[in-house]
């Protein structure tokens, strides 16, 4: 297998300039699979927080770039829908979510909701010792009790530190949901219908957007979400930022007022040296004077 990824051939979800380069940088193995996005081209070609590769694998070595509470220190490392990422330094935290066209996108996020991420239910399966096991898109398992009503296409919420389900939304009619490839990905709305497909095929879904209008897509496209998911997180962490904002205005006029006056006075302290000056050097041409006149 090649070690090199040409640009040209990058998945349409890899958010990078395709002609500027030939080649790019390419995913290691681990979560997401052919899904993910390695984590330099988020920050260099997304964020642009670095310039190179150099410059990531530096700022990687400061442990201050958690994805799922977790630090990072490989800039090959995967990251796919869902991902929470936070730069502890920075006070930044995002979620990694669908944008227009299927293609990675951050959505800034305040740091409670930072603490947890969404997994959607691929599959589950029971295993020794009585507990079920359940598989999420990303790759990672859980174990839960056999008693939990956890269906196929169900979404979690799992807090990152103890890795306990917080909230449990089931895939049903009714239900808020968004796609995440296809078509329409990076759509909302809320399921309409289901249409079970006889034999393998996947079933399709109906959504209903905010305006009335259907769009149809096939059921693995589907993901469960939470009403104040995207728009309430996303409106909290920029109102936040607009704040800090605002706070720092008054300060800076602040500073620049006393700026203003120490130049002020410094200039006002000049013209009074400046006129001391001046007098001192009559006062000296008058008394050369005199002593010319004395002489003769």
């Amino acid at each position: 297998m090649s070690n090199h990824q040409k640009r040209l051939s990058v998945p349409e979800r890899w958010p990078v300039e395709r002609k500027t380069e030939t080649f790019t940088v390419k995913a290691d193995a681990g979560p997401h699979g052919e899904a993910g996005v390695p984590l330099l081209i988020v920050l260099r070609d997304v964020l642009g927080y670095v310039d190179s590769r150099k410059e990531a694998r530096f700022a990687l070595d400061q442990d201050q770039i958690l994805i799922n509470g977790d630090p990072v220190s490989d800039e090959t490392r995967p990251v796919g829908m869902f991902d929470i990422l936070a730069f502890t330094e920075r006070e930044e935290f995002y979620r990694v979510f669908p944008g227009e066209g299927g293609r990675l996108a951050l959505t800034p996020i305040d740091e409670d909701a930072a603490q947890s991420k969404l997994g959607k239910i691929i599959a589950k399966r029971n295993i020794p010792g009585g507990d079920l096991q359940l598989t999420l898109h990303d790759g990672e398992t859980l174990l839960v009790e056999d008693d939990t009503p956890y269906d196929g296409n169900d979404s979690i919420v799992v807090a990152n530190e103890s890795e306990e389900v917080v909230a449990h939304f089931e895939y049903e009619e009714g239900a808020l949901v968004t796609a995440v490839d296809g078509q329409h990905a990076g759509e909302i709305g809320t399921i309409e219908e289901i249409q079970v497909t006889p034999g393998s095929a996947d079933n399709n879904v109906i959504i209903e957007r905010e305006d009335g209008s259907t769009v149809e897509t096939v059921e693995e496209y589907v993901v469960v979400i939470d009403e104040n998911f995207t728009s309430d997180d996303a409106d909290q962490a920029s109102d936040e930022a607009d704040e800090a904002e605002a706070e720092e205005e008054p300060a800076d006029a602040e500073s620049d007022e006393e700026e203003a006056d120490d130049e002020d006075e410094e200039a006002s302290e000049a013209d009074d040296e400046e006129s001391t000056d001046d007098e001192t050097e009559a006062e000296e041409a008058a008394a050369e004077s005199d002593d010319g006149g004395d002489d003769e």
